[in-house]
């Protein structure tokens, strides 16, 4: 592929709004930014999407910038590759830090889809010409939470997802189906509950829900399976499921009906295109789901969520709903439901060079 050099920098951007779950109240968002260029200055462009610290996953945003540039740029200059599906077996050798390799993959992607100069839908196999859009409201008192979800409604999205948590769960859910009784509404539990909830959980069923996300332990399948018996609502699994290994045994022990499907988490698109087949060959729903990302990884769902089978709104939100100004040249803008594909080659945006630096904290560069 020619490869010359890659940047990293670290950045920093306030959110217009607190997001809060039972975990973690997030007032401003850490990332980094990839660039990866060719010899004929083509660059390709990729997102760590760990938070600052590890209340979703063990990786950070440290820890990742530590992994990209002592390890997997040193593997990636070391070997080279000539498509980006030779990175998977090149990082097999370097266990976990999934989000490290996924941002360092998506950027290897997206180069690639330029210097083919094809979008990079296109060569994932995607045909939606418009993928379908939904937001998340954040946990809080029910009267905020129901002005959060009107006010996402008015703009256009047409699936909420919601958080809940124990003691804040039954009351928040009837509230919001009483307002909106025929919204697409699914509820997302952090793992905030056991199993011995079962029949808590239970309740919830009444207020059908399209799935209730990530119930149990965030490495649980077993118990989510027992659950899922007892359970009218589908479960949707999210942190259990980073390889397609873990895939497979959710699908052998039916652990769940619908799988919440992201990059960064499942260490990019290599390792989430076979989660992909599996799930259409098992007939398991899937979405793609986020992490209050900037516009660059937010493009690069667009992108996967261009595949057929990815029938469920996704958290693809207007670039508006977090940020100020994004950091990327082509805001995201949802409509009626909506995102438009960009057509453009490889995620079709380019970096807003005024923004990104008003944001940088730190930039380093590495030859390849």
């Amino acid at each position: 592929m020619n490869l010359k050099k890659i940047r990293l920098h670290i950045i920093s951007m306030p959110l217009k709004n607190p997001f809060v779950t039972h975990l973690q109240r997030v007032e401003s968002r850490e990332g980094i930014i990839i660039e990866i260029e060719d010899k004929d200055g083509l660059i390709g462009l990729g997102e760590v999407v760990a938070f600052s610290t590890p209340w979703y996953t063990e990786e950070t945003v440290k820890t990742s910038f530590h992994m990209l540039k002592d390890v997997l740029i040193p593997l990636l200059e070391r070997h080279g590759v000539n498509h980006p599906k030779e990175l998977s077996e090149l990082f097999d050798t370097v266990r976990g830090n999934a989000m490290a390799k996924a941002s360092l993959e998506m950027a290897v992607w997206d180069l690639y889809a330029r210097q083919q100069d094809k979008p990079l839908w296109d060569l994932l196999g995607g045909t939606r010409e418009k993928v379908l859009a939904g937001a998340v409201v954040g946990a809080g008192a029910i009267d905020g939470m129901i002005t959060q979800a009107r006010d996402l409604i008015e703009a256009g999205y047409e699936r909420i997802k919601i958080k809940i948590s124990k003691g804040a769960d039954i009351d928040v859910v009837r509230a919001l189906r009483e307002e909106f009784p025929h919204l697409t509404l699914l509820a997302d539990a952090n793992s905030a509950y056991e199993l011995d909830d079962a029949g808590h959980l239970k309740s919830l069923d009444e207020f059908r829900l399209e799935m209730i996300e990530q119930p149990l332990g965030v490495d649980d399948l077993v118990e989510h399976s027992i659950l899922q018996t007892k359970l009218e609502t589908p479960i949707c699994l999210d942190e259990s499921i980073v390889t397609p290994s873990d895939m497979k045994s959710a699908i052998h022990l039916n652990s769940c009906r619908v799988v919440n499907l992201k990059l960064g988490r499942v260490g990019g698109y290599n390792s989430a295109l076979d989660i992909y087949r599996l799930c259409m060959e098992s007939g398991i729903r899937l979405w793609c789901g986020g992490m209050i990302e900037f516009g660059v990884s937010r493009a690069h769902n667009i992108s996967l969520s261009t595949l057929e089978g990815i029938s469920i709104p996704g958290d693809i939100s207007s670039s508006s709903k977090y940020w100020d100004e994004d950091i990327i040249d082509i805001p995201i803008v949802v409509e009626n439901g909506m995102v438009k594909r960009f057509d453009k080659p490889g995620i079709g945006v380019g970096l807003n060079e005024k923004r990104l630096k008003e944001v940088c904290e730190l930039r380093e560069e590495y030859s390849l």
